[in-house]
């Protein structure tokens, strides 16, 4: 039997909205389509959806279906996904489904649970549940994707669409698991659909951040809805009225007074017979309830606080009727156009939501509460009314909306064990919270009773007391906001947890937070954690040894490792690895043993260190520790680098990169990829970065995430001379991390960043400022890998800019101030030792000595390092020494080391790695030294330069910015930056600096050039 959705019998209007639906299933067979269908309450989304799915069935696509369920704040991890994958075994068989899930059915089974035993939250080791944060993070991961496989193979033989309708009322859950798909089905016939309420949209409305993340994605179309036209509401009046025309006046008032919504049009027309068309809408829509029979009103009464639906088995329950006067209750609120059977022939529901709202809003005080104490005691009564994935949640709710505190608060924590069990974190964290809130209100005895499920508050001392407290309460919803990204919410538990703490009485405790609250601060970057980390320390000073001193300990020592690294960072990190292996916690033994790795090896004993890393990654593996796994490979790939062994850097850093996506490890994917560039960028692979870079983009958005993407960018832009993709990226990187970062890793290279952006706008008064406040700043002892590149892009500045007389005053003075740097700073290996003949030849240069044998031994130092970029930098350098030195008589281009042969394997390295600016360098030497038939001749540099060039060059020499350039030439900013990038490639700078240079060489700067200018 089928049931209309609509008193309209026509589908009137939305036309438009319909092609667009349709125009996404026929372009599916190009990829996936992704769509959001948004309207006020009324305006026909589900009607639309209706003739759409029809459409689309007959066209032999599959279709599913599922609602988010309005079960208030707490909500229901993963309904809608739940329902539409179970209308897909229905529609497609068990097997189908099992098949496409590939031997990975206990996983699915988490949003399934008809396909197969789900695995208990608790399965893994304690280790491997408890070793980080972003293990529960990697589990959750893991089933987006395998949700997004599956549909990807459901779709594979036919159209496949699935539709998620009323996401105003979507959990959490479900609004990051839609968005990951929006964001990831990149191949497969889905056709993927979001419907939303606009005017349920507040301010505040945890969809509205949402939709503003689904904006930047141009991947998702919207469909909006407007409301129906004038002639559009007398068309469906006409249907309603089985063909007949409606008076003039009765349309125009129907119009006016529906303001073109469909559902009120067909309450106006319905019941214009009986009611005033001046009555409240609200009014209105009761009428058509109002006039059932008294069983029946009491019926949709009872409904409306079921939730979305109500299931017919436990309306038999809750009713308080024989079944064939319930039956005939229904019977006859479905023949009135107020209830409807569900689409899975299981329940009822009212026609739509509005007229639920009103009935609901109509009860009286008391009735409501009475109703859902009902509902409630039939769920405990029988748990085999509902599917067991809903019963917790909604047996939470109604207790809950029913006002019993001595049966709400048991079941919202059983209802929070439920939900970490199904990885919905912040559905765990609300649960927990509402516990907390009815804790004062449940009896002592209730109280007393209570347990916890498999807690991740891990260290807590006496977390595993009985009863809980208030404080392990907070402590679990720390940890699930955490884990769920709310990392503001956690750290306003940690605050909450501290103020009820007593620190004399319960020390360890409150250290126990003390050291989350030092991880929040640095997650939420209002923070070093310093201060924090100190107070926890003080909290355990004097008492027995435990796993929170270990903890504490551990905290301190990556604290130290990342911030101030040096003697005291290796003697806390050795500590920690001692002291967890005395208490026993094995888990924070093995993420200290991979910190005293690193920072072994970062104090100089490179092979212990890696070996530390590398038995500490043994470890981790053999205890299914997946993330510290990834975390030993992604120290290992840094320790790497910063020896100069970048090939292997490269591969341990992939290796961590690939088990980041295989375990859904999004934040530690970032941080491999970005040392997987590091390690390119040295190579001369730029062209594998862009890429890499791409997908960096794609992970979570944290500060540290943020800013290392930027400085990545912004190197590989300063490397290709792309001045305005430096800029932009230094900007990012600075809003990121803040002008002043806490950790030498991220604020050295931020200096060089900066140095290298100024160097290329040709800024010599910022390069001198920026690299005078990195040398202020000071190098601690390990950071000497980060140090030499910022020296060294000061030093190659004022190289370039020697020739200029504007640029002499402040020159003596910052070549010492690089030079003094220099001496303090420590090279171990073969790379450092590189880097710091390669700067005093740089200082040589910048002093107007062109040494050639000079650069020949930096030459020699670069040959085995693998560092084509360098190498052949220092060979154009030697190239340009020799011609400096002997002219183009030396030029000979059959000699090895002659400047011929030099500039022709400068030029062939930048061409491989993609170095416009030293491909641009070599060939204007070899232009101006007369070798243009050895290889591909430079455009003569003044003879090339158009006449509104040579003025813009002028100006560039003056030190003018674009804007000013713009205002005294009467062009816009664009257009001398234009002017000024087609400057330095005719020219073969790399910047604004070597630009003025230039100029003044060519005699179109200076005093003669401005008398000219002034004739």
């Amino acid at each position: 039997m089928t049931y209309a959705t609509s008193v309209s019998p026509v589908f009137v209007g939305r036309q438009d909205e319909l092609a667009q639906l349709r125009e996404a299933l026929e372009q599916v067979q190009s990829g996936p389509q992704h769509l959001l269908l948004a309207g006020e309450a009324g305006l026909g989304k589900t009607r639309l959806l209706e003739e759409f799915l029809a459409w689309a069935r007959a066209e032999g696509a599959v279709t599913t279906v599922g609602s988010c369920l309005e079960l208030g704040g707490e909500g229901l991890p993963f309904a809608p996904f739940t329902t539409a994958l179970r209308g897909l075994r229905t529609e497609l068989g068990a097997e189908a489904v099992a098949g496409a899930a590939a031997g990975r059915e206990a996983e699915l089974a988490r949003l399934l649970p008809d396909i197969a035993p789900a695995r208990p939250a608790g399965h893994e080791s304690a280790t491997a549940r408890q070793v980080m944060w972003e293990e529960a993070e990697g589990d959750r991961a893991r089933l987006f994707e395998l949700v997004a496989r599956l549909l990807e193979v459901l779709a594979a033989e036919r159209p496949l669409v699935l539709v998620l309708e009323d996401l105003h009322w979507a959990d959490r859950s479900t609004r990051e698991l839609l968005g990951y798909l929006y964001r990831t089905l990149r191949t497969g016939r889905v056709v993927l659909i979001g419907t939303y309420r606009t005017d349920d949209i507040h301010r505040r409305h945890p969809l509205r951040p949402f939709l503003a993340e689904l904006d930047r994605l141009r991947t998702v179309r919207r469909v909006g809805l407007r409301p129906l036209s004038r002639a559009e509401v007398e068309a469906q009046m006409v249907g309603i009225q089985g063909g007949a025309e409606p008076e003039a006046a009765l349309a125009e008032a129907v119009f006016e007074r529906s303001e073109g919504n469909p559902f009120f049009v067909e309450e106006l027309t319905s019941e214009c017979a009986t009611c005033s068309i001046s009555e409240s809408l609200r009014d209105l829509l009761l009428i058509r309830v109002e006039r059932l029979p008294e069983e029946a009103l009491q019926l949709a009464r009872l409904v409306s606080e079921a939730g979305s639906s109500a299931e017919y088995v436990l309306l038999l329950a809750v009713a308080e009727l024989p079944e064939h006067r319930l039956l005939e209750a229904l019977r006859t609120a479905v023949g009135a156009k107020v209830l409807l059977p569900t689409a899975d022939g299981a329940g009822y529901r009212f026609r739509h939501a509005l007229l639920r709202e009103a009935v609901q809003d109509d009860l009286l005080p008391g009735e409501a509460a009475a109703f859902n104490r009902r509902y409630a005691a039939a769920l405990e009564a029988d748990p085999h009314l509902l599917p067991a994935e809903e019963r917790t949640t909604r047996l939470a709710r109604h207790w809950y909306r029913g006002g019993d505190a001595a049966r709400a608060l048991p079941a919202a924590l059983l209802a929070a064990e439920v939900a970490a069990g199904r990885y919905a974190y912040a559905e765990q964290r609300q649960l927990l919270e509402r516990a907390m809130e009815l804790w004062d209100a449940a009896p002592e005895e209730v109280r007393a009773g209570l347990q916890l499920g498999e807690s991740r508050a891990v260290h807590l001392p006496s977390h595993r007391a009985k009863p809980p407290g208030r404080v392990e309460l907070l402590a679990e919803a720390v940890v699930a906001a955490r884990t769920a990204g709310e990392t503001d919410r956690a750290m306003t538990l940690v605050r909450r947890a501290l103020d009820l703490l007593d620190e004399r009485s319960e020390p360890l405790r409150c250290a126990w937070f003390w050291v989350k609250r030092a991880l929040l601060a640095v997650a939420l970057g209002s923070g070093d954690g310093s201060a924090e980390i100190a107070k926890a320390e003080e909290l355990g000073r004097g008492l027995a040894p435990s796993p929170v001193h270990a903890e504490a300990l551990h905290v301190a020592a990556c604290w130290a490792m990342l911030r101030d690294p040096g003697e005291h960072a290796l003697e806390l990190a050795t500590r920690a690895v001692e002291l967890a292996r005395t208490v026993g916690s094995r888990e924070t033994e093995i993420r200290a043993r991979n910190t005293l790795g690193t920072v072994t090896a970062a104090s100089g004993d490179i092979e212990a260190g890696l070996e530390q890393i590398r038995v500490g990654r043994g470890e981790a593996e053999r205890n299914g520790a997946h993330a510290e796994v990834i975390r030993a490979d992604i120290n290992l790939s840094s320790a790497l680098e910063a020896v100069g062994r970048s090939r292997e850097a490269v591969t341990a850093a992939e290796r961590a990169a690939h088990a980041a996506v295989e375990t859904g490890r999004r934040s530690q994917l970032v941080f491999a990829l970005g040392n997987q560039i590091e390690g390119l960028l040295s190579l001369g692979e730029w062209d594998r970065v862009p890429g890499l870079l791409e997908q960096a983009r794609g992970g979570p958005v944290t500060v540290g995430t943020r800013g290392l993407i930027a400085l990545r960018t912004g190197e590989l832009a300063a490397l290709r001379g792309d001045t305005a993709g430096a800029g932009e990226a230094l900007a990012r990187a600075r809003r990121a991390l803040g002008t002043e970062p806490y950790e030498p890793q991220q604020r050295i290279p931020l200096r060089t960043l900066s140095v290298l952006e100024a160097a290329l706008r040709g800024d010599t008064a910022a390069v001198r400022e920026r690299a005078a406040l990195g040398v202020s700043e000071g190098f601690p002892p390990g950071t000497h890998r980060y140090a030499w590149p910022l020296l060294l892009a000061a030093a190659h500045h004022e190289a370039a800019v020697a020739e200029n007389p504007e640029a002499s005053e402040g020159r003596e003075e910052a070549l010492a101030r690089i030079s003094e740097a220099a001496r303090t700073l420590a090279h171990p290996v073969p790379v450092w030792a590189a880097h710091r003949e390669l700067l005093r030849a740089e200082l040589l240069r910048a002093a107007r000595r062109f040494d050639a044998s000079q650069w020949c031994g930096v030459e020699e130092t670069l040959v085995p390092l693998e560092r084509p970029h360098l190498l052949a930098h220092a060979r154009f350098r030697r190239a340009e020494a020799l011609l400096h030195a002997h002219g183009a008589r030396t030029a000979g281009a059959g000699r090895p080391g002659s400047p011929a042969q030099l500039l022709a394997s400068v030029r062939e390295t930048a061409v491989r790695i993609g170095s416009q600016p030293l491909r641009a360098a070599a060939e204007r030497l070899a232009a101006q030294a007369g070798l243009a038939g050895e290889q591909r001749r430079a455009p003569r540099a003044a003879e090339n330069l158009t006449p509104r060039e040579r003025e813009v060059l002028i100006r560039v020499a003056e030190g003018r910015s674009n804007r000013e350039i713009a205002a005294e030439l009467f062009i816009s900013p664009k257009t001398a930056s234009v002017h000024v990038s087609n400057i330095l490639s005719k020219l073969g700078v790399a910047g604004r600096g070597e630009a003025a240079a230039a100029a003044f060489r060519l005699g179109l700067a200076g005093e003669q050039a401005a008398e000219a200018r002034a004739r």
